[in-house]
C-alpha cells in the first residue's frame, strides 16, 4: 500500500458514495439527517440544527468518520447463537474489527462463574443481580465510562455513586486529556477550551501540536482550510509527517480544496517524541530574544511570569535543541510567525498529553499563549481537541475521581447531606486497586476498559479479580471477552443517542451543548434499554424515594432541572425541553483577559526540560545472537479507519500501512540498523512482545516509530504522569529486531 499524497479528497467522496448508495443507504441517510449529535469526535456536528449544520449555521459539516460510526450502529443484531453458542476462548481470538462486525447487541447476556460462554438473561434477573452487586461497601464500588453516552446518563451515574458514598468514577478522559484539564485549570481556572467556533474563525494562526486531525477530527480541517484561504498560517508540530496535515481535500469545499491544491501546514516541525516542553520553551525564548513579548499585557494579566523569564534566560539554546531535536533557527522561524499574527489559537491532542510529563507539556503551551499575548480575546487562546463526542460533557456532569468544589456544594444541597471528600479512583488507579482485590463491583457505561489500557495482561488480571462487572454497550468489543469478572459478567444492550426515546444532550469540545431529539431503533425484535431508564430504576431500588425522586430521573426534563441547579455553567439547560435551544456553557470562553483564578490573572509556571534517554538493548534482554535491530521511542496511534478502540478498517492508506501488524520507521534508522523495508521483525517492549510485524518506511522522526493502538498496548508498562494519572502512550521504549521474541522481562505472551 503506497503512502497517500494528501488527505481527504476523492477517497472521501468514494467512501460516502459506497455507504450512502448501498442497500442500507436510506437508513443511513435518515440517521445522518436526524436531529442528534454526531457519534464520532467532539468536533462533530448535528444537534438542534440537525444533520450537516454546525452551531454557526454552516452546511456540509459531516465527515466520513460520522458515516462509519452510524453505519456500524445500523448493523443487524448479533445472532443469539453467535455469542451464547460460542466458547469464550473462540471469542477471545477476535480483534477489535472482528468484534465490531459481529453486529448490535440486542439481548442481555451473562457469563456466570465457571462458564466458558455467555447466555441470555431476562431483565428482571438483571436488575436483581445488579442491585445486589451495588450493595457493597462504597469504597469497593466503582464505575468506568466513555463519551459515547449522554450528559443525562453521566449525571445520573455520578449522582448515584456519590449518593452511595463512592467517588470511584473513572472515565476514559483519564486516559487522554486529563493533563489538559489539570494544567488549564491551574493556569486559567477552567479546564476546557477557551476558544469557541466563532472565535476560531477570527484567528489568523493556529499552532497544531500532537494532532492527526485529518483522521481523528476531520471537521477541524474545514476550519484550517478556511484559515489558510484567508491568508492565515498553520504551524504543525508532530514527530510524524502526517500527509493530511500537508494537503487535505474537503468535500465541504469541492472546487477550492478537492480540485486545487489545498495546503494545510505552512510550517511543519518534527521534534523528538516527548520533547514538547522543550519546543515551547524554545518558542518562548525566541519571543523573548526578538523582543516580541507584549510586556504590558503579561504584567497586567498574569502571575508567575518573572520565574518563567528567569528560566528562559537560564536555559541555553543547546539544552533546548538537544532535547527536542529542532534547531534554534527552526524554533525562531516559528516564533516569528506567532509574533506577527494578530490572533493565535494553540490547539493540541494526545500527542501532547500522552506523556509522563503531560501536565508540563500543556502548561508550557499555556505559558506560550500568555507570553505571546494570545489569551482572553477573540481569535486567540488555548484549545485542547477532545477525542470522543461527549467526553467533555462527562467531565462537566461531575464524572471524575475528584469533584470540584462548586459542584460538590451544589450536590450536597441537593442531597441534603455532606458527600464523601476522599478522592476516588481514576482509571489507572482503578486497575491497580482491582489487581489488589480492592474492587467488588464495576459498572461500565460504554467504553472498552480492557482495550484502552496499557499493559493488556495487567488489565486482564485486574478485571478478573472483580466480583461483578456490568457492561452497558451498543456493540461487542474485546473487553467483553477479555475483561471477565470472577463471579459474573453482564453485557447489557442499550440505545445509542439517535435511538433513545428521550431528549438528551451532549457537549462538544468547544463548550457547545448539543440537543439529541428522540429517535427509534431498527432492532425491533431486540430487548434494549435506555441508559437513563436503567440508572434511574437502579437508583430507585437502592435509594428509595428520598431525598430526591430517584425513579422520576427516568424523565430527562427532571434531570435537566437538577443539572441546571448543580452543574456550573449549565443554567440554560433548565429550559431546553421547552425552547429546544442549544447553548454555550457559561464562563469558559474568555473574550477578555480575566480568568476564574484566585487573582483573576493567568498563572504561569516554569516547566522543566524532560529527560528523554532511551534504554540500551540490554534492557530488553539484548539482541539475539547474530540479529540486527535498534531501540526506538514508539508512538502508539489510531489509524485513519478507527475511532478510539473501534477499528472500521484494518489498513491505513494515508501512512501506507496496509494492516494492523505494522511498524512505521524512519528510513535512516533502517539503514543504520541493517533492517529492511517490509521485513518482518519482533517488537520487544517492557511488558511483552509482538512478532511478525512488518516494517513500513515512512516520514517519521529518526529514533521514533509508530504502531497502532490498541494492539501495541501489550508492549508497554503503564508509565504514568503523576499529576494527571495519564499513561505515556506516545513515548514507549521498544527494541525492534530481526530475531524471534524472547519476552525476557516476563510478561505477556506474544501477540496476546
Amino acid at each position: 500500500m503506497a503512502e497517500a499524497q494528501r488527505g481527504g479528497g476523492w477517497p472521501l467522496i468514494d467512501g460516502w458514495a459506497r455507504a450512502t448508495l448501498s442497500p442500507g443507504g436510506p437508513g443511513l441517510w435518515s440517521k445522518l439527517l436526524h436531529k442528534s449529535a454526531c457519534l464520532s469526535c467532539a468536533w462533530g456536528t448535528g444537534g438542534q440544527n440537525g444533520g450537516f449544520v454546525d452551531e454557526l449555521g454552516e452546511p456540509l459539516q459531516r465527515c466520513l468518520k460520522s458515516v462509519e460510526a452510524i453505519a456500524s450502529e445500523l448493523q443487524p443484531a448479533v445472532p443469539e447463537q453467535l455469542l451464547a453458542g460460542r466458547r469464550l476462548a473462540e471469542l477471545q481470538q477476535l480483534d477489535s474489527a472482528d468484534c465490531d462486525r459481529l453486529g448490535r447487541l440486542s439481548q442481555p447476556l451473562i457469563r456466570r462463574q465457571g462458564s466458558d460462554h455467555y447466555e441470555p438473561i431476562g431483565w428482571p434477573e438483571v436488575y436483581e443481580l445488579v442491585e445486589a452487586s451495588f450493595r457493597v461497601p462504597a469504597a469497593r464500588l466503582a464505575s468506568y465510562s466513555s463519551g459515547r453516552s449522554s450528559n443525562e446518563a453521566a449525571y445520573l451515574l455520578q449522582l448515584l455513586l456519590r449518593a452511595l458514598g463512592s467517588n470511584n468514577l473513572a472515565d476514559c478522559s483519564d486516559l487522554c486529556h486529563a493533563p489538559s484539564t489539570v494544567a488549564l485549570q491551574a493556569a486559567f481556572g477552567s479546564g476546557t477550551s477557551m476558544v469557541n467556533l466563532d472565535s476560531l474563525k477570527h484567528a489568523d494562526c493556529v499552532v497544531l501540536v500532537g494532532s492527526n486531525a485529518p483522521a481523528n477530527h476531520p471537521r477541524l480541517m474545514n476550519e484550517l482550510l478556511q484559515l489558510r484561504q484567508r491568508g492565515g498560517t498553520v504551524i504543525a508540530i508532530n514527530p510524524v509527517l502526517e500527509v493530511g496535515l500537508l494537503k487535505f481535500g474537503s468535500p465541504a469545499f469541492p472546487i477550492r480544496s478537492m480540485l486545487q491544491n489545498s495546503e494545510v501546514a505552512s510550517l511543519f516541525l518534527q521534534p523528538i517524541p516527548g520533547s514538547d516542553t522543550a519546543v515551547f520553551l524554545g518558542l518562548q525564548k525566541a519571543l523573548l530574544e526578538r523582543d516580541a513579548i507584549p510586556w504590558p499585557f503579561v504584567r497586567d494579566h498574569s502571575d508567575g511570569w518573572e520565574a518563567l523569564i528567569e528560566q528562559l534566560r537560564d536555559t541555553s539554546w543547546q539544552q533546548i535543541t538537544s532535547c527536542c531535536g529542532l534547531s534554534s533557527e527552526e524554533l525562531d522561524h516559528a516564533a516569528a510567525q506567532i509574533a506577527k499574527a494578530s490572533g493565535v489559537v494553540f490547539a493540541w491532542a494526545m500527542g501532547i498529553t500522552h506523556h509522563s510529563n503531560g501536565v508540563d507539556n500543556v502548561q508550557a503551551i499555556a505559558n506560550t499563549a500568555v507570553l505571546s499575548g494570545n489569551v482572553g480575546r477573540p481569535g486567540a487562546g488555548t484549545m485542547p481537541i477532545r477525542g470522543h463526542s461527549n467526553v467533555q460533557g462527562f467531565g462537566s456532569m461531575g464524572v471524575s475521581a475528584q469533584l470540584r468544589e462548586p459542584m460538590r456544594l451544589a450536590l450536597e444541597q441537593l442531597l441534603g447531606r455532606p458527600l464523601n471528600r476522599q478522592p476516588g479512583y481514576d482509571t489507572r488507579a482503578l486497575i491497580t486497586a482491582a489487581e489488589a482485590d480492592q474492587v467488588d463491583t464495576l459498572f461500565c457505561l460504554g467504553g472498552n476498559l480492557y482495550g484502552a489500557n496499557p499493559d493488556a495482561q495487567q488489565a486482564k488480571r485486574a478485571l478478573a479479580q472483580i466480583d461483578t462487572i456490568i457492561y452497558l454497550a451498543t456493540k461487542p468489543n474485546t473487553g467483553h471477552f477479555h475483561g471477565l469478572a470472577a463471579r459474573q459478567t453482564l453485557v447489557l444492550p442499550v440505545f445509542n443517542r439517535f435511538e433513545s426515546p428521550h431528549r438528551t444532550t451532549v457537549e462538544s469540545g468547544n463548550n457547545w451543548v448539543r440537543l439529541n431529539e428522540p429517535g427509534s431503533t431498527h432492532l425491533q425484535a431486540g430487548s434494549l434499554v435506555s441508559e437513563v431508564v436503567f440508572l434511574a430504576e437502579l437508583a430507585g431500588r437502592l435509594m428509595g424515594d428520598g431525598p430526591i425522586d430517584w425513579r422520576r430521573l427516568q424523565e430527562p426534563s427532571y434531570v435537566h432541572q437538577l443539572i441546571a441547579r448543580s452543574v456550573p455553567g449549565y443554567g440554560a439547560i433548565a429550559d431546553i425541553d421547552s425552547n429546544r435551544k442549544e447553548f454555550q456553557v457559561a464562563g469558559r470562553v474568555f473574550d477578555q483577559p480575566r480568568f476564574p483564578t484566585a487573582t483573576g490573572r493567568a498563572q504561569l509556571t516554569p516547566t522543566p526540560l524532560p529527560q528523554l534517554n532511551l534504554p540500551a538493548a540490554d534492557h530488553f534482554g539484548g539482541l539475539p545472537a547474530g540479529q540486527r535491530g535498534l531501540v526506538v521511542s514508539l508512538i502508539t496511534a489510531r489509524s485513519y479507519g478507527q475511532h478510539n478502540t473501534v477499528v472500521y478498517k484494518r489498513g491505513d492508506s494515508y501512512r501506507g500501512m496496509p494492516h494492523r501488524q505494522t511498524i512505521l520507521m524512519n528510513r535512516d534508522d533502517l539503514r543504520l540498523s541493517g533492517l529492511r523495508p517490509h521485513q518482518r521483525v519482533t517488537v520487544q517492549g517492557e511488558a511483552g512482545a509482538m512478532a511478525q510485524v512488518e516494517i513500513i518506511p515512512g516520514a517519521i522522526r529518526a529514533g521514533a516509530a509508530l504502531m497502532f493502538y490498541p494492539e501495541a498496548n501489550c508492549l508497554m508498562r503503564a508509565e504514568i504522569d503523576p499529576r494527571s494519572g495519564t499513561p505515556a502512550y506516545k513515548r514507549v521504549p521498544v527494541l525492534v529486531h530481526s530475531g524471534d521474541p524472547a519476552a525476557p522481562l516476563g510478561a505477556a505472551p506474544v501477540n496476546p
